[in-house]
């Protein structure tokens, strides 16, 4: 039996480097959806994958996740290309992510306890009864949501549901967060308060933060690195500020028509 030899990541793919994309494309039939893609996420930062409806946004995200495969090009995840790998490897892999879903997409029909529980009891079966109930209070406690345990999702507030779901993200203890347009739907107010969750995760839990967005507010807050996506290409990237104010063209038109006016925006990271 001839084992299939995996490769290796080029000379460039350094340490530093948590996620690397190479060349991707992604086409459905003869439909090209993301047009050839080289991206770098670091360690420990957060990058901000900007862009409107139709951009590939929800298609890059499911490559990132392995939820699909790319139809050329390599994502490097830790030196390991995971466009390369079969499906018993790519469940590995995927444990490496946690994912905080759109609107958070909680379990109804469960409570705050039992859906923050829900990947220990998938992922975790050898835990003891005593030490799941230890973990989930412990993750809902650091989220502020002590007492919420048996109040049922619709219970919840906006901002509530968000730390729910941030908190049944953090339950396997992922390498990297993928945020799917955590502010959506969201008031202004509460919106700043889900960057403040963000860029704190980061922080308390040395996470590398992906998140993909419409908000330009809440990129110019959080990023440390920001990507342009139109079209299925990435069109500019650089901190927030070389988006807003540098040469690009495309990049200042964009944000001039989201209305965020980024000399009034407060950055809570350091680029």
């Amino acid at each position: 039996m001839v084992r299939k030899t995996r490769p290796t990541p080029p000379d460039w793919v350094k340490p530093e480097d948590h996620i690397v994309l190479d060349g991707v494309t992604k086409s459905f039939g003869t439909t090209e959806v993301l047009k050839g893609l080289d991206l770098r996420f670091k360690r420990h930062a957060t990058a901000v994958i900007i862009g409107g409806s139709g951009a590939g946004k929800t298609t890059l995200l499911r490559l990132l996740i392995g939820l699909d495969l790319p139809t050329s090009g390599h994502i490097w995840v830790n030196g390991e290309d995971i466009a390369a790998l079969g499906e018993v490897d790519m469940n590995r892999v995927r444990q490496n992510f946690g994912m905080v879903f759109q609107y958070a997409a909680l379990l109804d029909s469960l409570n705050v306890f039992e859906n923050v529980a829900f990947p220990l009891r998938e992922h975790r079966k050898h835990m003891t009864a005593r030490q799941l109930d230890e973990k989930v209070r412990g993750m809902l406690a650091t989220l502020g949501l002590s007492g919420k345990e048996r109040h049922m999702p619709s219970e919840l507030s906006g901002g509530q549901r968000k730390r729910v779901g941030l908190a049944r993200a953090l339950m396997l203890e992922p390498e990297i967060l993928v945020y799917d347009e955590p502010t959506s739907g969201l008031d202004p107010e509460t919106s700043r308060m889900v960057d403040d969750l963000i860029d704190e995760t980061r922080e308390r839990f040395n996470v590398t933060s992906v998140v993909i967005s419409h908000d330009m507010a809440s990129c110019f807050r959080i990023a440390h690195r920001a990507y342009l996506l139109i079209h299925g290409r990435v069109v500019a990237e650089g901190t927030p500020e070389e988006l807003a104010f540098g040469e690009n063209a495309v990049a200042r038109d964009f944000i001039a028509k989201s209305g965020v006016d980024p000399t009034r925006l407060k950055r809570i990271v350091e680029a």
